[in-house]
């Protein structure tokens, strides 16, 4: 498979932007205002993580892994195979240095999740995380112009945060589809039978009090998330950060439920948003610590040869200050899009 000459980076763009259109609207929409070589970068980027989401989702034969693979292999060789997601992808991950193992761990966590694997140990749910959602945070964080090892740990760490809520949040959901993420060694020190539980799921103090344990995890990602910020280009920061607020309060929604996420979904209302957001004035005017904090230990795998230098992107990205809640609706969609895949899993034979 050769590069051709006939497809232009334009054309391809377009495609992606055009697919987004249709299925990711709210990206679509917010994207507009990042700077255009950004938000280009941006929806490439995007559109290969759908690629991906939907290969798994929709292609339910056992190759469906191997062949996305093949296609991301083709993206690193500089050949891609013939469709404008891959091409765009290509000239991405080649302008902006993303070494392969990085969407090739995305791929690998949602071979995780068609396989229906558990997770035994937070250790082993972090694992996972890193690859559904921290690859995603180093990656935006990539084509944001960013290269400073602390501040793309910091993006893994919120990535991770996001995923926890996200699981948090979703308990009784996945369990009714025969999944778990909760870790299996907490709710066995909380005194639940785990196979008992997943053939019947039910609400208990005991599952609530796991499930509050985990959000602990995540509140103590979304703070040292914060120490980044500061690393960002100065017109990514309100929206980073206000995607950070408004997810950790799901989390908080989800404990104002008593932590009962198998019997009802945490959804917090507009109006709490907007409070959240509001706040964040106040917030933007505190310098913010960017003393170097290593990244949890699962992930940091990800930040393996990746250049500290600054990207000649980096000084294109003064966006308007107050335009941070469309960014913080773009941050939150790409998120929300990677943690809904629900793919089933493959039954053993």
């Amino acid at each position: 498979m050769q590069r051709s000459s006939k497809h232009s980076g334009a054309a391809d763009i377009a495609a992606c932007r055009a697919l987004l259109k249709t299925g990711s609207r709210t990206f679509h929409a917010a994207s507009f205002l990042l700077p255009r070589r950004v938000r280009e970068s941006a929806s490439a980027l995007y559109a290969f993580c759908r690629l991906a989401d939907d290969s798994v989702d929709i292609d339910c034969e056992a190759g469906a892994i191997e062949r996305l693979n093949t296609r991301l292999e083709y993206v690193y060789r500089g050949s891609p195979q013939a469709h404008p997601v891959d091409r765009a992808m290509m000239r991405v991950v080649e302008q902006y240095a993303i070494p392969k193992h990085v969407p090739a761990a995305l791929i690998e966590g949602l071979a995780w999740d068609r396989a229906g694997r558990g997770y035994e140990t937070l250790a082993d749910l972090q694992a996972y995380a890193a690859r559904v959602a921290g690859t995603v945070g180093v990656m935006m964080a990539l084509v944001m112009g960013v290269r400073a090892p602390n501040t793309l740990a910091r993006a893994i760490d919120l990535g991770i945060a996001m995923q926890l809520t996200n699981i948090a949040r979703d308990v009784g959901e996945d369990a009714r589809a025969g999944r778990l993420y909760l870790p299996r060694e907490w709710l066995v020190e909380a005194g639940i039978d785990v196979e008992d539980w997943l053939a019947a799921p039910h609400f208990s103090p005991a599952l609530g009090m796991v499930v509050d344990r985990l959000l602990e995890v995540a509140d103590h990602l979304y703070k040292r998330a914060e120490i980044g910020i500061a690393g960002l280009p100065k017109g990514c920061r309100p929206g980073i950060f206000a995607a950070r607020l408004l997810y950790a309060e799901i989390g908080q929604e989800v404990r104002r439920n008593g932590c009962d996420s198998v019997t009802q979904r945490a959804v917090v209302p507009p109006a709490r948003k907007l409070r959240r957001l509001s706040a964040l004035f106040a917030s933007l005017e505190q310098p913010l610590s960017v003393t170097p904090v290593p990244c949890v230990g699962p992930a940091r795998f990800l930040l393996s040869d990746i250049e500290d230098r600054v990207a000649s992107t980096a000084a294109a990205l003064d966006l308007r200050w107050w335009d941070f809640k469309a960014q913080a609706i773009w941050v939150l969609d790409l998120f929300e899009r990677l943690e809904h895949r629900r793919a089933p899993a493959v039954p053993e034979s």
